[in-house]
């Protein structure tokens, strides 16, 4: 019942900022929809196969963070650069049987290095051994990387999720070709949602290039605009004031990587994240 609630409330945080394109109801019809929503995602995270993944849930809340994205059950969906797949075994069993997930890696360019292009090479392949050890069941599932898309793909998305990414894009020169590409997949009036290490306000410049792992908040929702897209909603869901994202070694120094072994670290938790929605511009 407390994930019920907490799924509930974060459906109505999630209301935008700006004015809708239509009006929102807020009958009962709307609050059954949205506790039939919470029920099933609760079930899905608290599915046994999550038992090595719920460690993560009090910093990276999915419940909260899905809901304030406005993912539903029957939607098509990127996760773009799903790593290892923990949005993944929570996303795919959600979409359920009418839904449909899509795994997506940038495309591979000479500007990556061997090792990059490596991992993040091949996304068909990897994406498919990772869903049979994870014994997913629910949406349909595809996998591609960048160039590997086609043009029949572009409009037919409703949602593009980027959880802690922004930063590799932008410090690796894809940013701008991938935004360009992850725009033109949604269909109109289509959303963008981004979970990004949060730099603080007054951080210096290289704060701007992604080297660290933090990005600041107007620099990423500036960039993201851009590229043709407008914020409808910001949310501090993932926030963690404890963060001073201030480490030399950047957010890494931070858990779970805890990278300079630094036990005084280990208190502060998991980094402070911006929880951002964009809407394709029409």
């Amino acid at each position: 019942m407390k994930k019920l609630l907490c799924f509930c409330a974060a459906l109505a945080l999630a209301a935008p900022a700006a004015a809708e394109h239509h009006a929102p109801d807020h009958g009962a019809g709307s609050q059954s929809n949205a506790a039939a929503l919470a029920s099933g995602l609760a079930t899905v995270l608290d599915a046994e196969r999550r038992a090595d993944d719920r460690a993560r849930d009090p910093h990276r809340n999915p419940a909260e963070t899905l809901a304030f994205f406005r993912v539903k059950p029957g939607m098509t969906v990127v996760d773009y650069m799903p790593s290892s797949g923990w949005y993944t075994r929570i996303i795919v069993p959600y979409l359920g049987k009418d839904g449909l997930y899509i795994g997506l890696n940038p495309a591979i360019t000479p500007v990556l290095s061997d090792g990059l292009a490596k991992y993040l090479g091949n996304h068909s392949e990897k994406f498919a051994a990772m869903a049979e050890k994870s014994k997913l069941s629910g949406a349909s599932t595809q996998a591609y990387n960048g160039g590997e898309l086609t043009e029949g793909m572009n409009g037919t998305v409703d949602r593009v999720l980027i959880f802690r990414e922004m930063h590799n894009l932008h410090r690796m020169g894809l940013l701008h070709a991938e935004l360009n590409t992850l725009n033109g997949l949604l269909r109109d009036g289509g959303m963008l949602g981004i979970v990004q290490h949060r730099a603080k306000p007054w951080g210096g410049a290289i704060y701007s290039t992604g080297q660290r792992g933090y990005m600041r908040q107007r620099d990423v929702i500036g960039l993201v605009e851009a590229h043709g897209f407008e914020l409808v909603a910001t949310s501090e869901i993932n926030a963690n004031p404890k963060d001073t994202a201030d480490y030399p070694g950047g957010v890494w120094e931070l858990p779970p990587v805890l990278r300079t072994k630094r036990d005084e670290l280990k208190s502060v938790g998991e980094s402070d994240r911006m929880t951002l929605l964009f809407r394709k511009r029409d």
